[in-house]
């Protein structure tokens, strides 16, 4: 039963409850910071209006919102809501859920199904849905924390809407509090910097700053005001150093770029640690390594992109903080790695020579002739085949007719690609012969 129908609780039982609870909205038009969905001209508020709900998965770190937007979605169109979460059920679960959904469907009503943390159902899983979401037995609507490309099945992803949930801003997070004041129908014992303090601690989570809030209700005495040194000891918690949304979050990470290209280990774990004492997604980090990996040292150690990938998989398999320690490991490899940007360099200018002869055919020859026309029209008429060819190596080429060769890469006489520029110089000399 959705929140909107809910039955109302006795006030002694409903004081009980956590604030954030409490204050749980009861309408889309009371969801803070997800006006982009929620709003007027939303998506979801257009959908409603149209009278039709597809399947959706919603995507967006905790306290966004996620689960109170679901249920209210099945208030606000009629639907049954179900909710089961990916972490505690198995197949036998789904199967239970999807015999009930088609109960009702037979008896008129649809199921709007909410899988909290969705990403954690395994692939075979995943594609259980598919045949439910097909015939109109459910409407699902997924949340997860994950980027919905890199953890979800492409059918599903393809039956599925996605919707971004984004943290809340600072402007949100006050109104929150707002709102906690009033229900509470006292201030927050907090000074100025104090209150920006506990902001900035909730990191764009509303649940957070609701739960924050109550614990100083809770610690504070009749007339007593609090300050940041005493907000920091009643909740045993730090303000992050920066706001991951804002220039301290750009400027850490563009320093840890910058330390690492620089073949600074040190450095770069000094920046490293700082982000992830600051609570920085360790994912995060995981994909700007990669992208440093692939930008500043390339080929000059293929071996990098690999230890990327594996500290990854090394942080997904041992979590926090146990797989920070594959953080490390994988930054200090990265900064004492040769460095290169040839394949960074070859890439732009490739991109450039497309996008200026991208109407260019590639020369007959290279072209296969899987018809009788297109054989007589010359379609690989005088293909050599490389691996009949001494050396494994033919010399032809393979550029369109009116562009002429070019050089992209230009590997330096740095680590592996010293090997990879003896290649190419060889080749070329072959090909001068051979041409």
């Amino acid at each position: 039963m959705s929140d909107l129908f809910a039955p109302r609780e006795p006030e002694d039982m409903a004081a009980k409850r956590p604030l954030a609870d409490r204050l749980r909205p009861r309408t889309l038009g009371e969801v803070s910071g997800q006006e982009h969905l929620t709003g007027p001209d939303g998506v979801l508020s257009r959908m409603i209006e149209a009278g039709s709900l597809g399947s959706m998965i919603f995507w967006g770190p905790p306290g966004t919102g996620k689960t109170t937007v679901a249920r209210l979605l099945s208030g606000e169109t009629g639907l049954a809501f179900e909710q089961i979460s990916a972490i505690f059920s198995g197949v036998a679960d789904l199967k239970k859920v999807f015999e009930a959904a088609r109960a009702r469907r037979m008896g008129g009503r649809q199921t709007l199904l909410f899988v909290d943390e969705i990403h954690r159902f395994n692939r075979a899983q995943q594609d259980s849905f598919l045949p439910v979401m097909e015939d109109g037995t459910i409407v699902l609507v997924g949340a997860t924390t994950e980027n919905p490309s890199f953890e979800l099945n492409a059918a599903l992803l393809s039956r599925a809407r996605v919707l971004t949930f984004k943290p809340h801003d600072e402007q949100s997070l006050e109104e929150l509090l707002k709102r906690a004041e009033t229900a509470e129908d006292k201030p927050l014992p907090l000074d100025e910097e104090a209150r920006a303090s506990l902001l900035r601690m909730a990191d764009g989570d509303g649940r957070a700053v609701l739960t924050l809030a109550e614990e100083v209700w809770r610690a504070a005495r009749p007339g007593e005001t609090f300050g940041q040194d005493d907000l920091f000891r009643i909740v045993q918690r730090r303000a992050p150093v920066y706001d991951k949304s804002q220039d301290g979050h750009y400027n850490l990470i563009s320093a840890l770029h910058k330390a690492v290209r620089g073949s600074d280990p040190d450095a770069s774990l000094y920046y490293l640690t700082r982000m992830l004492d600051a609570g920085e997604d360790p994912l995060f980090l995981c994909r700007r390594m990669v992208r440093m990996a692939v930008e500043d040292i390339g080929l000059a150690d293929p071996q990098a992109l690999v230890v990327c990938n594996a500290a990854k998989d090394a942080y997904d398999f041992l979590g926090s903080p146990e797989g920070e320690l594959a953080l490390a490991q994988a930054c200090v490899y990265l900064a004492t790695a040769p460095k290169s940007n040839a394949v960074y360099t070859a890439y732009k200018s490739a991109m450039r020579a497309a996008k200026e002869n991208g109407s260019l055919l590639p020369p007959k020859h290279i072209l296969n002739a899987p018809t009788k026309l297109m054989k007589g029209e010359g379609y690989s008429d005088g293909y050599l085949y490389d691996h009949d060819q001494p050396d494994a190596f033919s010399g032809q080429d393979y550029f369109p007719e009116k562009m002429g060769r070019r050089t992209f890469y230009d590997p330096p006489e740095r680590g592996f690609e010293r090997e990879l520029r003896k290649r190419l110089e060889w080749w070329a000399k072959l090909r001068r012969e051979r041409s």
